[in-house]
């Protein structure tokens, strides 16, 4: 079972009122019109805590395009090693080498981040790995392959990106289509607008 999300984007990013996906060019766009003749009111009824904590998860995972069970096993191994569970959670989820594609700006999005590893375009450490998943570690080394350096996807996706977030803990060479993880980012460095203590408290019941 793929992990990457193949229903209406939009819709999903207007259930949690952001645009998670990113480039989604729908999502501000009004989805209704209003006249005299039709009003359409929306009860809005006081959300429990355990719908906020769900909904802040599924987020998360939304953002990520990672599986239930996949991401519940992040928690658990987070919350084994010392340190503030929410921020090592993050970390994983930034560790992996679908994210660290994107996050290199060799994709526009991590679902086609995710392809591209899957279709073998991406070395880490002179070895060829189509697993997104994939842990990266500090000091590891990440290269589109050679003769993928000439891939319309990539080449895009380093022309049209426009988000200008800097990675402290990642180095970019685009002559070379290369990057350097150099350790594993802080919460600070993570710019994802996700509340991970309630991922952290849904869990934890």
């Amino acid at each position: 079972m793929s992990a990457k999300y193949i229903g209406p984007k939009t819709k999903i990013s207007r259930r949690f009122r952001e645009c998670i996906f990113k480039e989604d060019k729908y999502f501000e766009r009004k989805k209704y019109y209003y006249n005299h003749r039709y009003v359409n009111y929306r009860r809005r009824s006081k959300k429990s805590e355990y719908l906020v904590q769900l909904v802040e998860k599924q987020k998360a995972r939304y953002i990520y395009g990672i599986l239930e069970k996949q991401f519940k096993k992040m928690f658990f191994e987070s919350s084994k090693k010392k340190g503030i569970t929410g921020e090592l959670l993050l970390q994983l989820c930034e560790s992996r080498l679908d994210n660290v594609v994107f996050r290199l700006k060799f994709s526009l999005t991590r679902a086609s981040a995710r392809q591209i590893v899957n279709h073998r375009h991406i070395i880490v450490n002179n070895n060829i790995v189509n697993i997104p998943s994939f842990r990266l570690h500090p000091g590891d080394v990440v290269k589109v392959k050679e003769n993928s350096k000439k891939h319309p996807v990539i080449l895009n996706s380093l022309y049209k990106r426009k988000d200008n977030v800097s990675m402290e803990w990642l180095k970019l060479d685009e002559t070379s289509m290369s990057g350097f993880f150099l350790h594993i980012p802080k919460r600070q460095q993570i710019p994802e607008k996700i509340n991970e203590q309630l991922i952290v408290e849904l869990y934890s019941k």
